[in-house]
């Protein structure tokens, strides 16, 4: 009797772990994760040259480089993610002209607020992720731009209360 409670309140316990909000397994919306997945491998592999310029509150700094790990510089766009189970239904999809597709919402508790993605002719020219996270303490505005084989931008602007706003950036353009 006491192996069959002990049994049931280690299933309890199990049972009560609080799961990570999963990915849908068919995306309702583009696949923001799988196309910069995607995206990772091809530059690995195509190592191109980077000129790469990171700033931090207006002071620069610049390189040519190799990308030595391409997920991991990819990795704000591809946690832009809007496929989750508890998003589904969150965002307004729109078609503009057959070139144009955006993802939009206006839940305060979703911080991914608008994904375009830019075609041609279904190939994919550009990718535009606007995130806004806010609370009492902190804001986060964030701009992501891709254009593959051609140029990643991120600018990232916190605000913390009682501090001053910070702006950070990173540019990479194909050489």
């Amino acid at each position: 009797m006491k192996q069959l409670i002990l049994g049931v309140f280690v299933l309890w316990l199990f049972s009560c772990n609080q799961q990570e909000d999963k990915k849908i397994s068919t995306p309702n919306y583009f696949d923001v994760a799988g196309y910069f997945k995607q995206e990772a491998v091809r530059l690995q592999k195509f190592n191109p040259t980077i000129n790469k310029i990171v700033s931090a509150n207006g002071k620069n700094e610049q390189k040519n480089t190799h990308i030595t790990n391409w997920e991991t510089e990819l990795t704000s766009f591809s946690s832009a993610d809007i496929n989750k189970a508890s998003w589904k239904g969150e965002f307004t999809e729109t078609l503009k002209n057959d070139n144009s597709l955006s993802y939009t919402t206006n839940n305060p508790k979703i911080p991914i607020k608008k994904i375009e993605i830019i075609k041609n002719h279904h190939q994919i020219k550009g990718i535009k992720i606007f995130k806004l996270t806010n609370n009492y303490l902190y804001t986060s505005t964030d701009t992501l731009l891709y254009y593959p084989d051609s140029l990643y931008f991120i600018r990232s602007e916190q605000k913390i209360k009682l501090l001053s706003k910070k702006i950070y950036q990173i540019k990479g353009e194909w050489k």
